[in-house]
């Protein structure tokens, strides 16, 4: 730790970066009934921490290095702060990015001055480009957190900390993804302040320091999600992890509900916008209040980036009220006469009903989507489907329901009466040229498309939810179609929502 310290102390940051300020949030501190603290990393050059680490491993190379350039492999904000480092050094810099990188990383990338390849569907492709450019051409490879250098520059938003707040802290929140950021601070305030909790946050679907620490080992996952893109690393460096099994204390795994609600804390306090991973330390700082009852205490969140996408705003919307528990999804089967539907909102009582979607599909029984607003959370949901049950009706708890929130909600009323043999999957397509065309090609005669559906939420790849009427003897066959094609995909044909609002007649098309 004491090489740590004088590395962290010694860093070369602040010819890039500013000293970033501590805020309070005083609307959030008064509903959790603690101080809550924000470290506005979101307010650096690059709008996140990245240029910290980056720039004290670059301008700590030997000169013979730099003459050759540098190179690294990344699909965002450790982009732009190798760029932003190299230009202020007069540095070539190669930056090998996704084919499916958003344009508006790439043009700031290039604005910095940074050379772009564009390359493969992944970040590995990208990495595994990048690693045979720097062997041909001599560059040398910045890499994003797994580098004592890197991690050292991280470490000074940690030194920043105990200076701006002297006071006691009960815990530091921190975003995790490979774990420069988590790492850096944790040996910092351990070595000064062992008191003061580590704590890593990381969304449910991308949990690689989570599953790291539990196992006592680094382990790779086989697929993370990319919601939160800023954090979704498959697996956590090396030196990275070795730090941080001595020196954090807890990590918590949050859902992209709980990130969107804490970007709309965020922007209510601060009238700024986090991006999803910066938004990580909040979400986890209110779990850990809910679950450990603290009340009083001084908690600190680091905003680590607010690189978002414009797009991407209309998903944070939708879910951050889902995320603070303000509303409730419901499914409840009312009979099909009229008055039913007066009925069904003197049964709600005076609430407010935010969605209501309903087609007409049987005779005798419907099935509607709501959307109710919530004042009491978890409880007063709970309340409700206990009240409309005791009045017989038939309630299904769609709110933690990931494909009915994405996709159902925006399809109810369509029952597809004379499907046979269909089968439902959830798709991750990239956003590039011709993703739908490889999807088609694949395809067989004898399998038939029945429903497609696609929004695009400003990430890197786009969420497909479709329909494929596949007869019972082609079935192995089509598995391995849908391995062979390389999409992220799960089958969602067992799925209430499906069963509910888009099989035939009520039931699953394959019943």
């Amino acid at each position: 730790m004491h090489g740590y310290i004088k590395k962290i102390l010694t860093a070369r940051v602040y010819d890039v970066a500013i000293e970033s300020p501590l805020d309070g949030l005083p609307r959030l501190s008064r509903r959790l009934h603690n101080r809550v603290l924000l470290k506005r990393e979101d307010l650096q050059p690059v709008f996140s921490f990245k240029l910290r680490g980056a720039y004290n491993k670059i301008v700590n190379l030997p000169r013979e290095t730099l003459a050759r350039g540098i190179i690294c492999a990344s699909a965002g904000n450790h982009a732009q702060g190798v760029a932003l480092a190299a230009q202020r050094l007069g540095v070539r810099a190669v930056i090998v990015m996704p084919v499916t990188t958003p344009a508006i990383k790439v043009e700031s990338v290039q604005n910095l001055g940074g050379e772009t390849v564009l390359h493969g569907d992944t970040f590995d492709d990208a990495y595994q480009q990048a690693r045979l450019l720097e062997a041909e051409q001599g560059l040398a490879f910045i890499h994003p957190y797994d580098d004592p250098d890197v991690i050292a520059g991280q470490g000074t938003v940690g030194m920043e900390l105990l200076r701006q707040h002297p006071d006691p802290i009960e815990a530091i929140f921190v975003a995790v993804g490979g774990g420069g950021l988590l790492a850096g601070i944790a040996v910092y305030v351990k070595f000064l302040r062992p008191d003061i909790k580590i704590i890593g946050v990381e969304p449910e679907d991308a949990a690689s320091m989570y599953q790291a620490l539990r196992s006592q080992q680094r382990i790779r996952l086989e697929h993370v999600g990319l919601f939160a893109d800023g954090v979704a690393v498959r697996q956590v460096g090396e030196e990275t992890f070795r730090l941080a099994r001595e020196l954090v204390d807890d990590v918590i795994l949050v859902s992209t509900d709980e990130i969107c609600a804490a970007i709309k804390d965020i922007f209510d306090d601060t009238r700024s916008i986090a991006e999803p991973a910066g938004a990580l330390g909040i979400a986890g700082l209110k779990k850990y209040v809910e679950r450990n009852g603290s009340t009083g205490a001084n908690l600190i969140a680091v905003n680590c980036g607010a690189n978002m996408n414009f797009d991407r705003l209309r998903h944070v919307a939708e879910r951050a009220e889902l995320g603070e528990y303000r509303e409730a999804l419901l499914a409840v089967a009312i009979p099909e006469r009229p008055g039913s539907f007066r009925q069904f909102c003197e049964a709600i009582g005076r609430r407010n009903i935010t969605e209501f979607n309903y087609r007409y599909a049987d005779p005798g029984q419907a099935w509607v989507f709501a959307g109710i607003g919530l004042s009491q959370g978890r409880e007063e949901k709970n309340e409700i489907i206990a009240q409309l049950r005791q009045r017989g009706y038939e309630v299904l708890d769609m709110t933690d329901n990931e494909m009915a929130k994405l996709h159902v909600r925006y399809m109810v009323g369509g029952h597809a009466p004379g499907i046979r043999d269909e089968l439902l999957y959830r798709f991750q397509f990239p956003e590039r040229p011709g993703a739908l065309l490889q999807f088609l090609t694949g395809m067989v005669a004898g399998w038939n498309i029945s429903l497609f559906h696609y929004r695009n939420h400003g990430a890197d790849y786009g969420r497909v939810l479709a329909g494929i009427q596949v007869p019972p003897e082609e079935r192995p066959r089509f598995q391995h179609y849908l391995d062979d094609l390389g999409y992220d995909y799960l089958e969602e044909t067992a799925n209430p929502a499906y069963r509910v609002f888009l099989g035939r007649n009520g039931v699953r098309s394959e019943e």
